[in-house]
């Protein structure tokens, strides 16, 4: 049971939550008045509709911020949509947060810290000096009488992208209260309390596919991949020598659909079919290594990211993996005007994370 402040009864609390993504930045503004959520105001806005490239761009291997034009569109966003709280939680991508598990032999609370920080400097790749960690035992007890091993999940982010986004919410006279790795986003909007069943949440991005497997909203296991959202609509640009715009339509117009009528569209579900199974053999083989550790299986997939309601996509999903399959919908918990409802089903998938970015604020 949540004792909620008094002072909430009178003022509701109210955060953004923003997902800053290669070609998109997606806000939404969430508020809580007693134990109802409500979704205030949401916006997005493209890279290719102000500029003639990404948020991101490739330095020192990684995909660096473009800090000024990032600021300048979360502004335009806000005002645009009429926010009205500067309180803002963002969300830190899969490629530039390093997540892993290991296991400590049974301890005390006051030697778990000293344990976890020496324990990092063997799975983390840069100099903790130059990272941010973050931890949660994920199995087992601190202190237990049985002795039973503790199993803990780390987070570490590098100190530059930090500086990042602080930089960015100062430019967007923004107050960034907390940063979070996007699937603990994705864990929070997408999973219900009741669910105790091992699911796997499949985020599929612009740039990387993540496949996260989480049990009793805890984390068991994180795995990213090359097959991406933008290589599904190069392949049909290659494919039929046209531009990648054009492309993009026609994969979000026929996708991979079976028993298509039009030649075009069973045209796009033979070009599009490899990199689609080559997506499922990475996904079976997460699934299998966790089956095969945990001695129990994955019993429901949700599929993220805006590529999630490709036509045809959940269907030939179950088909596969035999498994109950659903696109995901942050929105389901919060209220919001029932006009919006076939709105939001269709942006729910791309808007997973910034939902769970916002949920963030509301725990503060």
């Amino acid at each position: 049971m949540t004792i909620l402040n008094p002072l909430e009864m009178l003022f509701p609390k109210k955060f953004l939550g923003i997902d800053v993504g290669t070609s998109y930045i997606k806000v939404v503004e969430i508020s809580r008045f007693g134990s109802r959520k409500k979704l205030d105001n949401y916006g997005e806005l493209s890279s290719s509709s102000i500029y003639r490239k990404t948020f991101r761009t490739f330095e020192k291997n990684t995909l660096f911020l473009l800090s000024k034009d990032i600021s300048r569109a979360i502004s335009a966003i806000v005002e645009e949509a009429k926010m009205k709280t500067k309180q803002v939680v963002f969300s830190i991508p899969d490629y530039s947060t390093f997540i892993t598990s290991f296991s400590l032999p049974p301890m005390t609370k006051e030697e778990l810290n000293d344990a976890v920080r020496y324990e990092a400097r063997l799975h983390v790749p840069l100099p903790l000096g130059e990272v941010d960690l973050d931890w949660q035992v994920i199995e087992g007890e601190p202190g237990d009488k049985k002795k039973s091993n503790l199993k803990i999940l780390l987070a570490a982010v590098p100190n530059e992208v930090i500086n990042q986004y602080q930089e960015i919410a100062s430019n967007a006279k923004l107050e960034m209260l907390a940063m979070e790795a996007e699937v603990f986003g994705l864990i929070r909007s997408l999973v219900d309390d009741e669910e105790k069943r091992p699911i796997a949440i499949v985020d599929i991005g612009a740039q990387s596919t993540t496949c996260n497997i989480v049990e009793k909203r805890i984390l068991k296991a994180s795995h990213s991949f090359d097959a991406s959202a933008n290589e599904l609509t190069r392949i049909i640009s290659q494919s039929l020598t046209i531009n990648f715009e054009d492309a993009e339509k026609l994969k979000n117009k026929y996708g991979i659909l079976q028993n298509q009528e039009v030649l075009a569209g069973a045209k796009i579900r033979e070009i599009l079919l490899p990199l689609v199974d080559t997506m499922i053999r990475e996904i079976e083989n997460i699934l299998n290594n966790f089956s095969q550790s945990r001695d129990r299986e994955v019993q429901k997939i949700i599929l993220a990211g805006g590529t999630a309601l490709l036509p045809g996509l959940k269907e030939y999903f179950a088909d596969r993996f035999k498994k109950e399959v659903e696109i995901a919908n942050p929105f389901s918990g919060i209220f919001y005007p029932p006009i919006l409802d076939d709105t939001l089903k269709k942006m729910g998938p791309g808007y997973a994370i910034s939902v769970g970015m916002a949920l963030r604020g509301l725990e503060y």
